[in-house]
């Protein structure tokens, strides 16, 4: 410590500088998470084209199936309202 400055100055520049290392510190560590996670999203998208692709292939032969089988489905017969007594 400097005896030439009193002591809540160097105080107040102690705490600064704390401050600003541990802005420092987060700003670095948020730019490597990034950095990791722009490496596997590359690494995932292009699987979850390709899968994407081949379900949409299936998708479509399931609803034409859906479709072929429609048709033989019988209308559901309406209930008679039955009349209240008074």
């Amino acid at each position: 410590m400097d005896d030439d400055k009193p002591v809540i100055e160097q105080m107040t520049d102690a705490v600064a500088a704390a401050a600003t290392t541990t802005t420092e510190a987060a700003k670095t560590a948020v730019k490597k998470v990034r950095k990791a996670a722009k490496k596997v999203a590359k690494k995932v998208s292009p699987a979850k084209k390709k899968k994407a692709k081949k379900s949409g292939k299936k998708a479509g032969k399931k609803s034409a199936k859906k479709a072929k089988k429609a048709p033989k489905k019988y209308p559901k017969k309406k209930k008679k309202a039955k009349k209240s007594k008074r």
